[in-house]
Parts: C-alpha cells; structure tokens; sequence
C-alpha cells in the first residue's frame, strides 16, 4: 500500500474538488492519501510519502504562488518520490497551447519538471463571483465565442473521467517495477 500526498492550492474551488477527486480514487485503490491546502498548511513536504501530485489552479496566466512557493523548497523531494502534476485552467477548454505554456512557465519557475503532468479544465463559478470578477469573466467568455454567458449559473468544464485516468495511470507506474 502506497501513501500518496496531495497537494493544492485553489483560489475558487475547483481545484480542491479536483484534489479530493484524486484522493478518493487513491483509496479505492487500496492506498492512503492525504489532502493539503497549501493557502493554509504549513510549506514543508512531510515525510512518510510515497508519491506526490501537486495540483495548482492558473490564473491571469501563473500557478498560484503559494504551489510556486511549495515546490521550490521541496523540489529535492519532489525530484527524489514518483510526482505529478495537476494544471487546472479554463484554457484547457480552447486553448490547449496556451495551458502548456503555462506548465512551461511553472516549470521554468520551479525548476520541477514532473514525470507526470494532467491538464484540466476548471470551472466558470459566476454564482460566487462578485459584480466586477463576474462580469469580467463574461466579458472573457465572450470574446473566446463561448455560449456560457448566464451569470446566474456556474459551468464545471471538468472532465472526471481524465482525472480518473491520470491518477490510475499515475498509480499503476508506482506499482511498475523501476526498470
């Protein structure tokens, strides 16, 4: 049984659920996994783990500096156990060029480069915006050509199923013998 450290920072939500997601999927796999939010934990990477997934939300184009923060002062642990990466940005949805790029910026950032990267899409949570947030990222919405522009609903763009495999994957290599 493989214990497994999780993570995250996330400004609106979605990429805690998306951490959660991953975790439970860990156990039901037999193994342990623990949840952290970096906005509110301490820094320093526990020892005792197995593998890592760090997942970090984008916005205005950067991962939130505390994740930044995380993974320069573990990075060493970060090289030494089986690590991954969760990117989670709106851009997966249109702009997969773009969500790359910021993974290439983090890691340029970092000096992290992880075996394993997953991008997903976040969500578009205009019911816990305010006035200004909202109707900016209407404004944004728009000019992409997207059709989700009702502020009085939210619009989650994640796909489960591609969280699901990445972590399956992501545990199936811990299990491969190192070759």
């Amino acid at each position: 049984m493989a214990k497994i450290y999780i993570p995250y920072g996330s400004v609106e939500g979605q990429t805690a659920q998306i951490a959660e997601y991953i975790a439970e999927r860990v156990r039901a796999h037999g193994h342990q996994a623990e949840t952290a939010d970096l906005k509110h934990s301490k820094h320093t990477l526990p020892g005792g783990y197995d593998g890592v997934i760090v997942a970090a939300s984008v916005h205005m184009g950067k991962h939130e500096g505390f994740v930044t923060d995380f993974v320069k002062k573990n990075r060493g642990e970060l090289d030494r156990l089986p690590s991954a990466l969760v990117s989670v940005s709106l851009a997966v949805r249109g702009d997969e060029q773009s969500a790359e790029g910021y993974v290439e910026k983090f890691e340029e950032e970092t000096g992290w480069r992880p075996a394993h990267v997953g991008l997903f899409a976040g969500a578009l949570l205009y019911t816990q915006y305010n006035f200004l947030k909202r109707q900016l990222m209407k404004k944004i919405t728009k000019d992409e050509g997207s059709l989700d522009l009702d502020t009085t609903r939210d619009y989650v763009y994640t796909e489960w199923d591609g969280v699901q495999r990445f972590t399956d994957d992501f545990l199936a290599g811990l299990a491969a013998p190192a070759g």
